[in-house]
């Protein structure tokens, strides 16, 4: 049984931002926020634990993507996360270095 095309994104460009801003933007959003706790917390526990939720939350950043109307917004969003999670990360390099 075929797609409802109602359902389906006939441009080219607008599926394309959503299907990068899926596949890359989640992947930059879950790696950026694992992170930051890490620059903030004890690192090798949050980077053992990020084997696994980094995997969950990355496939969540997934989901939200396609249920996104717009792949430009999305992408936006995406982007506005990783540079606030990265500002965090500079912060916590700051302020809690590693002995």
């Amino acid at each position: 049984m075929p797609a409802n095309s109602k359902y389906l994104t006939p441009a080219f460009w607008p599926r394309f931002a959503k299907i990068t801003a899926a596949i890359l933007g989640g992947y930059f959003v879950s790696v950026t926020f694992h992170l930051a706790l890490a620059s903030w917390f004890n690192r090798a526990d949050v980077l053992m634990t990020m084997a696994f939720s980094g995997f969950i939350l990355w496939v969540a950043l997934m989901v939200l993507a396609f249920l996104a109307k717009s792949g430009w917004k999305i992408w936006g969003i995406y982007i506005l996360l990783s540079l606030i999670f990265s500002l965090i990360i500079y912060l916590g390099q700051t302020y809690n270095p590693v002995a």
